[in-house]
């Protein structure tokens, strides 16, 4: 029994030192990010807004975020957890491309980025691709009165281009950097 109490006191020591290690590690890593692992706040309209969690933007003026499975509340972060062979989940998907289409008549024939039907695995994604921003452009410049032109180049400079993965775009950042334009 003795034995016993030792060894698992000398496996408890060497976890907790590797874990240990293995925190100080990631809280090192995260002060060398540019929020220094903070989260992004935005003051706004004296309005404080999370960069780091998706919005809902609903008017036509704005370009509109991921979906959302926990309807963009931050403390349920969670995914649906239904998959492509799923009815009710296709239902759903087949909703958001008709009204991603009468949203955007305009772009009738043009192939739907996924991320603008589909929600993350988190249902908080505060990004979409260079591809869904600019899907959206002709509905944003016509509401706008904005040319597309002035649009796409305002979408390429705030398009992050990361190390690993591919590009995206913040989409709260983008509508506050839209909302500047006028």
């Amino acid at each position: 029994m003795k034995n016993h109490i030792l060894s698992a006191s000398r496996l408890t020591l060497v976890m907790l030192v590797i874990v240990g290690i293995y925190l100080g590690i990631v809280y090192a890593g995260s002060k060398i990010l540019p929020t220094q692992g903070n989260a992004e706040i935005i003051n706004y309209k004296g309005q404080k807004f999370y960069a780091n969690i998706g919005q809902d933007f609903k008017s036509s003026k704005y370009f509109h975020s991921r979906p959302s499975a926990v309807n963009y509340n931050a403390a349920g972060s969670a995914g649906s957890n239904k998959g492509p062979s799923n009815e009710e989940y296709l239902q759903t998907v087949q909703k958001r491309i008709d009204t991603l289409k009468m949203q955007n008549p305009e772009m009738e024939n043009v192939k739907i980025p996924v991320e603008l039907v589909t929600a993350s695995g988190s249902g908080l994604d505060p990004d979409i691709s260079e591809d869904g921003a600019l899907y959206q452009t002709k509905r944003i410049a016509k509401v706008r009165n904005i040319s597309v032109e002035k649009i796409e180049n305002l979408i390429k400079n705030h398009t992050e281009k990361p190390l690993f993965g591919p590009s995206k775009v913040n989409v709260l950042k983008l509508n506050i950097a839209l909302d500047q334009l006028q």
